[in-house]
């Protein structure tokens, strides 16, 4: 899922993304909320009509985001309290008042609120993050089969926590599986730990899940991590890296990333990639993007974007269907294969 953070995925189009073949993209709860905000976004008919995207939209909680952007913030008569990294001003999220927020979005898919806690935390303040984060899964699935009854059709996921500690995730897999929502996401990685800490506990958390409910890994977005998802049976995944890095003259190929900004790409006629079909492979020179990097073009950020995203589109519908002709394995060892080997 491409980020749409601002009700925006940015540099790139709708019809980009729909021309790329994007189903479905996730916006930001706790940024929606605090600027345009919901009053804004309730007059213009939802988020889908706000932002002209007919197709999906997931909606990520905003707990993260409380947790790591704010200013300040408490957690307080059932809610968290902060001050909105925008202005100072002093706000307040319940997981009834997430739900509501997401229901007048009119999210396809919505996120309970949760505690995300970083890497290396202690025990104590992961089993307290976990404890927060079951009570508000309680009462978040409360609120939102009280709205499913007045007619929204959006789902709720739940989110698996328990930081790098096993028994942790096992008792948040647990009651994950007992609220019974329609999917399940897995939190919490992909916080700054290193990738033998994420493969691990990548597979463990996998493993405690069941197979017949979709299941999301939250902000990964590397062709490595996803293949290693898809490995362990996740369906879904997020990330803003192919646009970031697409920003910052960083783009995928099937040998490896490469940097356009290098001073041997200057004279390099060539595609950003010769076995990518996208547009701008077709179109555009490694040279002229290094000349749009260097001028500081917008339409490099716009071209750069796109075929990251098109390029990790691309691959994860060549994963698919490595997985449906049971050859996945040796999909995933031939593509790492190369594209490890790339240029850096």
């Amino acid at each position: 899922m491409p980020v749409g953070t601002n009700g925006t995925v940015k540099a790139i189009t709708r019809d980009d993304l729909e021309s790329i073949g994007f189903e479905i993209i996730l916006s930001n709860t706790y940024h929606l909320y605090l600027r345009p905000g919901v009053g804004v976004i309730s007059a213009a008919g939802g988020l889908h009509s706000f932002m002209s995207w007919p197709r999906n939209i997931l909606t990520d909680s905003g707990g993260f985001q409380v947790f790591s952007l704010a200013s300040f913030r408490k957690i307080l008569d059932g809610g968290v309290e902060f001050r909105s990294h925008l202005d100072g001003s002093s706000r307040r999220l319940t997981p009834e008042g997430v739900v509501d927020i997401q229901a007048i979005l009119g999210s396809d898919i919505q996120m309970q609120l949760d505690v995300c806690t970083s890497w290396g935390v202690s025990y104590r303040e992961s089993l307290e993050a976990l404890s927060i984060t079951t009570e508000w899964l309680k009462r978040a699935k409360k609120t939102w089969e009280e709205k499913a009854d007045n007619g929204y059709r959006g789902t709720l996921f739940a989110i698996v926590q328990g930081n790098f500690y096993k028994d942790l995730r096992e008792q948040s897999a647990a009651r994950a599986i007992d609220a019974n929502t329609p999917g399940i996401a897995i939190g919490g990685l992909s916080v700054g730990e290193e990738e033998e800490v994420f493969l691990e506990y990548l597979a463990y958390t996998a493993a405690l899940l069941p197979w017949e409910k979709p299941r999301y890994v939250m902000g990964i977005g590397t062709p490595q991590y996803i293949l290693a998802a898809v490995e362990h049976g996740i369906d879904m995944f997020d990330c803003v890296l192919p646009t970031r890095t697409g920003r910052t003259g960083r783009v995928f190929t099937h040998a490896g990333d490469i940097s356009i900004k290098r001073a041997d790409r200057e004279t390099d006629f060539g595609p950003l990639d010769p076995l990518c079909g996208c547009k701008v492979c077709r179109q555009y020179s490694r040279a002229y993007m290094r000349h749009l990097f260097k001028t500081q073009e917008i339409l490099c950020s716009m071209l750069a974007s796109y075929h990251n995203l098109y390029f990790l589109h691309n691959l994860v519908k060549d994963t698919r269907r490595a997985v449906e002709e049971n050859r996945f394995l040796s999909f995933k060892k031939n593509f790492l294969k190369e594209y490890s080997g790339g240029q850096r």
